[in-house]
Order: C-alpha cells, then sequence, then structure tokens
C-alpha cells in the first residue's frame, strides 16, 4: 500500500517524514520526487509514505494515477499558525508564487495588502482542495499537528507500521525545518 500525506506546507510535514524514519515495513520520504515530470512525478513504489504539500497542487492526476488504493493523510495544523508561518517566508518559495503569480492582479492592485491576509488565503484554499479531493476516498485519516501525540499513533496502527513506534514520537519533540 501507497501512503500519500497531504498538506499546505508548514504545519510538520518535515517532522512527519524524520518520525517515519523509524518505520521499518515502508519506505518514507519528504517531497522526494519534485524534480521529476511528467509520469515519473507520481511512480512510487508500493510500501511507501510520500509526504509532500506540492502534491496537492496535482491532485487530479493523483486521482488518475493512483484513485482509491492509497492510504491517504490530511496533515493539518492551527490555520492561522500556518498564515503566520508563510508569512515570515513571503518573499520566497510558495507565497512568493502565490502572492505575486497567483494573486498577480491583487498584489498589483494592493501591493501594501497584510501578507497574512494572502497566507491565509493560500492556507484555506489548499486546505478546501485537499477536503475535496478525498470526500471520496475510503482509506483517509485527519492529523492534526495539535493532537500529534495521540494522531500519530492511530495513523501507525491505521496503516500497519512495523518499527519503533516510541523513537517516531520523540522525532515530534524537535521542530524540524521550524521558521525563525
Amino acid at each position: 500500500m501507497r501512503v500519500f500525506v497531504l498538506c499546505t506546507g508548514r504545519c510538520g510535514s518535515t517532522t512527519f517524514g524524520e518520525a517515519l524514519r523509524h518505520c521499518t515495513n515502508y519506505t518514507s520520504a519528504h517531497e522526494s520526487q519534485t524534480h521529476l515530470l511528467g509520469p515519473k512525478r507520481l511512480a512510487f513504489p508500493d510500501q511507501h509514505i510520500e509526504i509532500d504539500n506540492r502534491l496537492s497542487w496535482t491532485l487530479g492526476r493523483l486521482d488518475q494515477v493512483h484513485g482509491d488504493a492509497p492510504f491517504y493523510v490530511h496533515l493539518l495544523r492551527d490555520p492561522d499558525a500556518v498564515a503566520k508561518s508563510f508569512t515570515a517566508r513571503h518573499q520566497r518559495g510558495l507565497m512568493k508564487g502565490w502572492r505575486e503569480g497567483f494573486l498577480a492582479q491583487h498584489h498589483r492592485r494592493h501591493p501594501n495588502a497584510p501578507v497574512v491576509q494572502v497566507a491565509r488565503e493560500l492556507v484555506d484554499t489548499v486546505t478546501e482542495n485537499i477536503q475535496h479531493f478525498l470526500k471520496d476516498k475510503t482509506k483517509t485519516m485527519t492529523v492534526h499537528l495539535e493532537t500529534v501525540t495521540q494522531d500519530f499513533p492511530a495513523f501507525w496502527q491505521a496503516i500497519g507500521a512495523q518499527g519503533d513506534l516510541a523513537a517516531a514520537m520523540d522525532a515530534w519533540t524537535i521542530h524540524h525545518n521550524a521558521t525563525r
């Protein structure tokens, strides 16, 4: 079985990947195929867990290639905290692309609009797209960063993960890729 962790980014996805290093019956990776195009981009091996916020940009293709077969996880964090984290990084990456590319008209007309509002628009849009994608999937779970000490062990059990769960939980005590 393949497992896809879908998220906005800035919500604990790097730490999720670190925790899965302690799983022995799945391979796992964080954003491992972002450099690939075409069919290779979504060609993940069986017994693999992929954590990648960019999968939320390709939900149509993900559905076409994998359909209902995988186990899908929606990783969530308080949307205001995610927006605040994106705001701190607004001059690069996804936020820059969202603000100056996708919302180009808005940015030109309102160049001084509060960046946190633009970030919240991004967070809400991606979250709603993921929720819409998952509405007809039969193997899904939501993991909240705020309740990860309960949610992650439930996820581990749901996919039949094997390995060192205690060490995986210890990974959650470290904030990987945290915004300064």
